[in-house]
């Protein structure tokens, strides 16, 4: 049964119940690889200032040897279904179950938490700081601040303080809109963060430009995400079950 609760924070969302969703006891093998790239691009890029160097200056062979390390180490996983997606079966069938959370899932969502997370607060920063002095420190900050920042949302994902890093996956039917709605915001404003980055003068007009684009874009699309209205981010709640008597 729904709770009072529950019911009043989805009250004016679009939603889905877990018992309408078709059940799959395998996944295709397909679904699994193409899983596999997205953990790629999630630990490659998790050492911050080395991808800060990768869009600064180029790929070098720094990147080349641990791209091979992040190949290599998630190829691995996934063979042995140990990447979220790349298990031969789903280990969540019901969102709203309580089952143990495995540690390979909390440890790939933190690191995406994480990754998420701290390239846009830095890159933010950043902005700030260019708009108030008129001098770029963004190569600065992340030198000083990436592993600070990241290893601590980490280390709060691996406590299990952020949704779907928890013990139990018990929540995951409403806090995976929550990661979906981080992943969406964040995929959308980097790029055209980048674009304004190449495009505009570095002057401060400019500047205050590209902060406000940037985090009205973060903003924006989050919010679309918080209210159900991007892909997988709809709240999924406990349906209900027909028993014959």
């Amino acid at each position: 049964m729904t709770s009072p609760a529950y019911r009043h924070n989805t009250r004016f969302l679009p939603v889905e119940y877990d018992t309408q969703r078709n059940i799959r006891t395998r996944n295709k093998l397909y679904y699994r690889a193409l899983h596999w790239p997205i953990w790629i691009f999630v630990f490659f890029i998790s050492p911050g200032p080395l991808t800060f160097d990768l869009f600064e200056r180029g790929f070098d062979w720094r990147m080349g040897v641990w791209l091979s390390v992040v190949v290599l180490g998630t190829g691995r996983a996934a063979i042995r279904g140990r990447l979220p997606g790349c298990e031969p079966a789903p280990y969540i069938i019901r969102f709203t179950e309580d089952r143990p959370n495995p540690l390979y899932r909390r440890i790939c969502y933190s690191f995406a938490w994480g990754a998420a997370i701290t390239f846009a607060l830095l890159n933010i920063a950043g902005l700030a700081i260019a708009v108030a002095t008129g001098t770029w420190m963004l190569e600065e900050i992340y030198r000083v601040a990436y592993f600070p920042v990241a290893g601590a949302i980490w280390l709060i994902g691996l406590l299990g303080y952020l949704p779907r890093v928890k013990p139990s996956t018990k929540g995951e039917g409403h806090e995976r809109r929550f990661f979906y709605g981080t992943v969406w915001a964040v995929s959308v404003a980097q790029p055209v963060l980048w674009l304004m980055w190449t495009g505009l003068p570095d002057t401060r007009d400019a500047n205050v430009l590209k902060l406000i684009v940037f985090v009205g874009i973060l903003a924006g699309v989050g919010y679309l995400g918080y209210r159900g209205r991007l892909p997988r981010t709809r709240p999924i709640m406990p349906g209900q079950w027909a028993v014959l008597d």
